[in-house]
């Protein structure tokens, strides 16, 4: 759980369904290496909606593991909070105090920031000062036992209008993955 230092809010929803989900995600035997399927899943997501970042996140009780990862330049090595920054390079894990997908899975909800400066909640993450992050697009990854296994999302450097068009086709895209991933546990894929 991380607080803002000056406005006392908190920055990090509180999970409880964590223990949960990494005993859902080690019986889907996901959420610790990449997945190939997850990738073109990654870059599908960026296609369809000409974000130059997307992700398939799997969250545990400490860390964000992007087991689907599309980026520009295609390089997935490093630290994304630390080494994003110096090296241009991405990485598949980042620390669960990062980002806006715990609060996404948390929420259980789409959410939708078209500039996560004008949210005091969101412009005081360390993906803002660190990488750069200014729009994100995600929802959350909900199976058929229920489970908040993760969450699909696109970001961006600059503000983007996402609007409801964003917000649905991130929506439509999460439960796609999510039937992609039950044919998976069920043999059919």
């Amino acid at each position: 759980m991380t607080y803002d230092p000056t406005g006392h809010l908190l920055l990090t929803p509180v999970d409880r369904e964590a223990p949960l989900r990494v005993r859902r995600l080690r019986e889907l035997g996901m959420g610790e290496r990449p997945d190939p399927e997850f990738d073109a899943f990654a870059t599908k997501l960026a296609t369809v909606t000409g974000a130059p970042y997307s992700m398939v996140n799997f969250i545990d009780e400490n860390r964000q593991f992007f087991a689907g990862l599309h980026t520009p330049e295609g390089t997935h090595s490093g630290d994304l909070s630390i080494k994003a920054a110096a090296t241009g390079g991405v990485s598949r894990f980042m620390a669960r105090d990062h980002g806006y997908c715990p609060h996404v899975v948390v929420r259980r909800k789409a959410l939708v920031l078209e500039d996560v400066c004008d949210y005091p909640r969101f412009a005081g993450n360390p993906v803002v000062d660190e990488i750069g992050i200014r729009s994100y697009l995600g929802a959350p990854l909900i199976d058929r036992t229920g489970t908040a296994l993760g969450t699909i999302c696109v970001v961006d450097t600059e503000p983007r209008p996402w609007g409801r068009a964003g917000l649905e086709t991130i929506k439509s895209l999460a439960a796609e993955l999510v039937e992609q991933i039950h044919r998976r546990e069920d043999g059919r894929l």
